[in-house]
C-alpha cells in the first residue's frame, strides 16, 4: 500500500472552495479551510495536483503540527518529527516562517531554533556531526498560528501561477491563478463563445482556452517534489506523459480578446504562442467601444481598469458605463468583470445578479455578473 500523506493546496482568500473543488474533480476528496484545501493522499496525488490545480498557489505535504507556547516546546516538537523521510545527509533545506496571534513572535527565531531541531535529529539519524546542503532542495516553512506551529514540506517549488507563458506583462495584469478562477465561477462553459473587450495581454482568455483544450497548466514546469529523495520517477513520468496525451487545442473554438492597445495584443499572442495555443485565440486591435459579437448566447469575461488613481477615476467610471451599454447590445449574453471601484454597478447601470469577494493583489476586488436568466441569478 502507497503511503498516504496530509497535504494542503494553498489558495488566495476566496479561492479555497475553487480549489477544494478541482480536486475533488481529480479523484482527491479534499476540505476547504482558510487559506487553501486539505487532502490526504499520496505523493503521486501531489504531483497530479501540482499539474492540474489552476487556481492553488502550491501545494505542501504536513510533516507535523503540534502546540507550541514557548522556544522549548517548539524545539521538541520539531525534533520528534520525521526529518529523515525527506532530508538526505546531503540535501539542502532552507527553513521560512510566519507567525500570527502566537506568543512565539518573532520568526527569525523560530526559523532558528526549527533549523537547530532538524539538524539535531538528522545528527542522531545519520551519525555525522556536518550538513554540507550541495544536493536536492527540500523547501521547509514553519507557521505558528494561535499557538499550533505546523511544519510543511514545499512540494510545488515555484509557485504554481508560474505556467511558463506569460514572460512580458503588461500594465495591472492579473495572477494566472486569480484569471483561472474567474473563468470557472463565470456564466461561461466550453462551446458558447466567450469574448474579453479589454484583454491586455491574453491572460484570462489564455486560461479559458487552456482549459477547454485540457491542458494541464503545469504540462511545461517541473516541481518541487520532483528532486526529493526516493520518490518514484518512473510514476510521475506517466502521470505527466498521460497529461500531455490529454491535451488536444483543435478543442478550443468561440474564444477571442480585444484591446485598444496594440503592444498589449502583440504581447497576447506572444504568451498564446508560448502556451502551445499559437492561433487558437483570436486577438484584435479594437475599442471596447465598438465591440459587437454574433451569435444569441455568450459571455463577455474582463478585468477593465479599476481607477484607483484619482486622475483615472472619471475615465474608468464613462468605461464602466459603456460596458453597461455593451451588454444591452447584446441580449442573451452576460458579463462578468472584476473591479475595486464601489460605484461599479452605478456606473454599469444595473445592480449585478451575482457578487463574489476576491484579491487581485492587496486589491479587495468584487467579481460581479450581469444578464444571468432570471433562474441562475445568485444573491
Amino acid at each position: 500500500m502507497q503511503t498516504q500523506y496530509e497535504w494542503i493546496a494553498t489558495a488566495a482568500f476566496g479561492l479555497e472552495g475553487v480549489v477544494a473543488r478541482e480536486l475533488d474533480r481529480l479523484g482527491i476528496p479534499a476540505k476547504a479551510e482558510n487559506g487553501g484545501a486539505r487532502f490526504t493522499g499520496t505523493v503521486e496525488d501531489a504531483m497530479r495536483a501540482n499539474l492540474w490545480l489552476r487556481c492553488a498557489d502550491r501545494v505542501l505535504l504536513v510533516v507535523g503540527r503540534f502546540e507550541a507556547r514557548s522556544f522549548e516546546e517548539l524545539f521538541e516538537g520539531v525534533r520528534a518529527l520525521p526529518w529523515e523521510s525527506f532530508i538526505g545527509v546531503h540535501t539542502r533545506f532552507p527553513v521560512n516562517g510566519k507567525c500570527a496571534r502566537s506568543q512565539l513572535m518573532s520568526v527569525r527565531d523560530c526559523q532558528a531554533i526549527t533549523k537547530k531541531a532538524i539538524v539535531e535529529r538528522l545528527k542522531e539519524k545519520y551519525r555525522v556531526s556536518w550538513f554540507e546542503e550541495t544536493d536536492e532542495t527540500v523547501s521547509i516553512d514553519v507557521s505558528l498560528h494561535g499557538d499550533i506551529a505546523q511544519l510543511t514540506l514545499d512540494a510545488s517549488g515555484t509557485a504554481l501561477n508560474r505556467r511558463g507563458y506569460r514572460t512580458w506583462n503588461g500594465e495591472a495584469p492579473l495572477r494566472e491563478t486569480l484569471a483561472a478562477a474567474l473563468v470557472s465561477l463565470s456564466p461561461w462553459r466550453p462551446g458558447m463563445p466567450l469574448h474579453d473587450p479589454m484583454c491586455g495581454t491574453g491572460t484570462l482568455m489564455i486560461e479559458a482556452a487552456m482549459r477547454q483544450a485540457n491542458r494541464a497548466p503545469g504540462l511545461t514546469r517541473e516541481f518541487a517534489l520532483e528532486s526529493w529523495r526516493g520518490m518514484p520517477e518512473g510514476a510521475f513520468r506517466v502521470i505527466r506523459e498521460e497529461a500531455k496525451a490529454q491535451f488536444d487545442p483543435s478543442l478550443i473554438e468561440g474564444i477571442s480578446g480585444s484591446d485598444i492597445d496594440p503592444q498589449a495584443i502583440e504581447l497576447a499572442r506572444r504568451h498564446l504562442h508560448q502556451a502551445g495555443l499559437a492561433g487558437r485565440v483570436e486577438f484584435t486591435v479594437a475599442d471596447a467601444r465598438d465591440c459587437v459579437r454574433t451569435g444569441e448566447r455568450g459571455a463577455f469575461l474582463c478585468n477593465p481598469p479599476y481607477g484607483e488613481r484619482l486622475s483615472d477615476r472619471r475615465e474608468c467610471e464613462t468605461l464602466y458605463q459603456q460596458m453597461g451599454q455593451l451588454l444591452r447590445r447584446h441580449p442573451g449574453w452576460t458579463l462578468s468583470a472584476i473591479t475595486s471601484h464601489p460605484g461599479f454597478e452605478r456606473c454599469f447601470g444595473r445592480r449585478a445578479d451575482r457578487k463574489r469577494r476576491f484579491y487581485n493583489g492587496r486589491l479587495e476586488c468584487e467579481f460581479m455578473t450581469f444578464g444571468l436568466p432570471a433562474q441562475k441569478k445568485k444573491k
